[in-house]
């Protein structure tokens, strides 16, 4: 007798199994070493817990980071960078929306409109680097044909 496995079971450990593989690109110290150069400010004036922010910014990270390698095949396939960013853009904008939303709910309460509008700017480029770096590691893995 032999197992029947679904197709979405199989879609799914594919999936799992090129997620670990991208992961493995991405170093802890890099991405804490980010999260202190785009958020430098706000530790600085203390606006921002930098121990709060870390966390939700590593689970953020890791999210943009798999987006971006994730729809980097459209990329290797001749899409521009800002075509295929234009296909993710609303999961782009849930990550930032949802990160910025943690650190207000989590920062100091300034109740300052310009502070606020930095704050979703610094986590929207965030989001954005991470996404761009997910994108050019996926596209090259391709190119290498690890995928």
């Amino acid at each position: 007798m032999t197992v029947i496995h679904s197709l979405s079971q199989k879609r799914q450990e594919k999936q799992i199994k090129y997620e670990l593989n991208i992961l493995k690109e991405l170093s802890l110290q890099k991405i804490k070493e980010k999260i202190k150069e785009h958020f430098i400010f706000f530790f600085q004036s203390r606006i921002l817990y930098q121990a709060i922010v870390e966390e939700t910014c590593i689970d953020h990270t890791i999210e943009a980071f798999l987006l971006g390698a994730h729809f980097s095949r459209f990329g290797f396939y001749g899409e521009s960078i800002e075509m295929v960013h234009a296909r993710c853009s609303n999961e782009i904008d849930e990550l930032t929306r949802s990160l910025y939303e943690y650190i207000i709910c989590w920062g100091k309460s300034t109740n300052d409109d310009l502070v606020d509008e930095s704050i979703h700017l610094t986590c929207e480029i965030f989001v954005h680097f991470w996404w761009r770096e997910g994108y050019r590691i996926g596209k090259q893995r391709h190119k290498l044909k690890l995928i």
